[in-house]
């Protein structure tokens, strides 16, 4: 038997942008929708509300414009109400094709609501649905509430679905509009309805209230619906809608007979551009497309990795265009660092890595971001730490900086075992700290180095967190020399440069 054609509706631009605080331009807009259909290939988009805002109208006109050059005006679909024609005419100037005509699917808002019998309404219904044949738009039909109508009022649903069965309409839309839905009840009422009415197409619209929406698709699926609706990154009210990036995984990975046309491929960069417009961020642990997803922490897991992919699972990450990581931190093994090295072209033999694997260690238990990019200031930190024999070691500071007082330091020096401890002021606080370093010197008779540059850098891509480098230039009996400095505070990382300076000095 052949697979059964699924279409997916994208409602990132409508139901989506309910999400609280989210309101997206008419130029962003129309990249998404773009993006959508042409790169994600998803089957059609539900793009805004009629007759909300100016803005609203003009994304709506934007996008098809476009669509006409392309040949989308038949994927792209706008929420109406029954407004005696009110909201015909909002389409009509927008160059809308497809309306999503918003009804009643639960007795409980038809009586409370809108305060009408069943009769009323559908008549009602009825003249929406005449007036936009009459104007060449195309219905789909929402039954607002149809999970708690299907609950509570099951004889007003099939008495709703017998009427707009006699209707013109391209499909019948059944929202779980509260997120209600448990998977046996998804599965018991879509199973009723599509056997019941086999000649009809039905899309079902999750929302995820107690984080079942994609359980609920699943079921949905099975029991015959035809289409489904989600939006990028589970954007929507309250807790938001089906997630379009777990929900193709899923029906790709469990639902062999099931065929859809999403690009898995493009999920992840369309998921990030919404992200930018948005502002909404998408929580690090989200399923396909949050940042940690495809990440392994646990050295265990990158040494199993190593021996026969023993941690992977179907969700390879270059599937949705992404690569596997492997973090650094306190639980990092030496496998965790070897895969990043790879990925840098890098290699260490086993005494460096064990070296390495533990500066990476120490740094992650002070709760330090380590990212692949510093690995290489990482291992010129170690490495370089071990070209000489400590003498002198700065045993402690005290680094103080406040309003209206110049910067202070009191250090606490050991050189030859001697403990010796002074305090200065300076223009900063490493000023500070190279003046008290000077004065026990001075005490010891010692020439210090000049320092001649001073310069910071961090990794390319590195974040606030992100550990700086410290390189710094000293001038000694007429030569020149640089050492550098690790850590995450740009003084501290000064300060061990300057340590390791005095032991250069004093080899």
């Amino acid at each position: 038997m052949g697979k059964r054609k699924i279409e997916i509706m994208d409602t990132t631009l409508r139901d989506g942008e309910q999400t609280s605080g989210v309101s997206f331009s008419a130029a962003e807009k129309l990249t998404i929708a773009q993006l959508l259909l042409e790169e994600l290939q998803v089957d059609r988009i539900e793009i805004a509300s009629a007759r909300v805002s100016e803005g609203e109208f003009e994304g709506v006109k934007g996008i098809m414009t476009w669509a006409e050059t392309k040949g989308y005006t038949d994927k792209i679909e706008v929420l109406t109400f029954v407004d005696k024609g009110l909201s015909i005419e909002w389409m009509k100037k927008s160059g809308a094709k497809v309306q999503n005509l918003l009804t009643k699917g639960s007795l409980n808002h038809l009586t409370h609501q809108l305060k009408k019998t069943p009769e009323q309404h559908f008549s009602e219904i009825a003249e929406s649905i005449a007036l936009a044949n009459e104007n060449g738009i195309a219905t789909n039909v929402y039954l607002e509430d149809w999970s708690n109508g299907m609950r509570n009022s099951p004889e007003y649903v099939y008495q709703y679905l017998d009427f707009i069965s006699t209707q013109p309409v391209k499909r019948i839309l059944l929202p779980d509009t509260l997120g209600v839905l448990i998977p046996s009840e998804t599965s018991q009422y879509i199973s009723e309805i599509t056997q019941k009415y086999p000649q009809i197409h039905f899309d079902f619209h999750a929302h995820n209230d107690y984080d079942l929406s994609v359980a609920n698709v699943m079921e949905a699926l099975k029991a015959g619906v035809h289409g489904l609706h989600v939006t990028v990154n589970g954007m929507g009210e309250r807790a938001g809608n089906a997630p379009l990036a777990s929900t193709i995984a899923v029906i790709n990975d469990f639902m062999p007979e099931i065929e859809i046309g999403v690009k898995e491929t493009s999920l992840y960069s369309v998921s990030k551009l919404v992200e930018t417009f948005t502002g909404y961020r998408i929580p690090a642990n989200k399923p396909i497309v949050g940042d940690n997803v495809f990440t392994q922490t646990a050295g265990i897991h990158a040494d199993g990795d190593n021996k026969n992919n023993l941690y992977f699972n179907d969700l390879l990450p270059e599937r949705f265009g992404r690569k596997r990581k492997y973090a650094l931190g306190k639980t990092s093994g030496k496998a965790n660092i070897e895969k990043n090295l790879q990925e840098l072209g890098l290699q260490l033999n086993q005494e460096d890595l064990k070296l390495v694997t533990q500066r990476i260690i120490e740094l992650g238990d002070k709760k330090e971001t380590v990212t692949k990019e510093d690995l290489p200031y990482i291992i010129s930190d170690v490495l370089d730490s071990h070209t000489y024999q400590e003498k002198i070691t700065v045993e402690s500071y005290l680094l103080s900086h406040a309003k209206g007082m110049r910067p202070s330091t009191t250090l606490c020096l050991k050189i030859d075992g001697q403990i010796i401890e002074e305090h200065a002021q300076g223009d900063g606080q490493f000023d500070a700290f190279m003046n008290a370093l000077a004065k026990i010197y001075k005490t010891k008779k010692m020439t210090l180095p000049k320092l001649v540059d001073y310069a910071v850098r961090i990794p390319p891509g590195s974040s606030s967190d992100a550990l700086c480098e410290t390189i710094i230039t000293w001038l000694n009996d007429g030569k020149e020399f640089k050492t550098r400095g690790l850590d995450s505070d740009q003084t501290v990382a000064a300060i061990i440069a300057a340590q390791k300076m005095l032991n250069v000095v004093a080899e």
